[in-house]
């Protein structure tokens, strides 16, 4: 009998385990689901401003990458997620960084390319507060889905906009380069 209870134990801790991961509080599915196709954790982190943790970054791909080349150049569906855990962060403050983030990591030919979808992107946001959750959703077609706070706000052509937007986590400046490292690697 205290065999089959130790046995049941331990099935419960790995399976729970394999389902969720947690980073600073925040749980992140181990798999998602994207146009019908599972997509596996590939790492989550924190993205930290002037020493306070503004959100878990959380990104998923259908297989293992461990360079961003890889992410970058992979086909099929990926799911990058924030989950805020700031207070509360202004639109005008994330659309600031979008326009960072591109700037940084863009050339400014390409900017002037993306200029007119990254404005599209950024009148879609809404203020951030403590537990929201902000999905980005890379399709194969192209499109990116944008959903805030379980809302579909809407999406944006070009798989040029796609690997730009991917290169703000991820590109040679990235917003926060240990949580660059952390979706890379695994878990902060």
């Amino acid at each position: 009998m205290k065999k089959y209870l130790i046995m049941a134990i331990c099935v419960i801790f790995f399976t729970s385990s394999a389902l969720a991961a947690e980073v600073e509080g925040v749980t992140i599915p181990e798999q998602v689901v994207v146009t019908g196709k599972t997509l596996h954790l590939n790492g989550a982190g924190v993205r930290t401003k002037f020493f306070f943790d503004i959100y878990v970054g959380a990104l998923y791909l259908p297989n293992r990458a461990t360079t961003v080349e890889q992410v970058l150049s992979s086909a099929g569906p990926k799911r990058l997620t924030m989950t805020f855990l700031y207070d509360e962060v202004s639109r005008a403050k994330l659309v600031d960084g979008w326009i960072e983030g591109f700037e940084k990591n863009q050339p400014k030919a390409k900017q002037a390319i993306l200029k007119d979808r990254l404005n599209q992107f950024n009148g879609m946001f809404i203020d951030a507060y403590k537990d929201d959750l902000f999905a980005f959703d890379f399709l194969e077609s192209g499109d990116t889905v944008v959903t805030l706070k379980e809302k579909k706000a809407g999406f944006i052509t070009g798989a040029d906009f796609q690997h730009a937007l991917l290169e703000v986590w991820l590109g040679k400046k990235p917003a926060d380069k240990g949580l660059k490292a952390a979706m890379i690697r695994g878990r902060d």
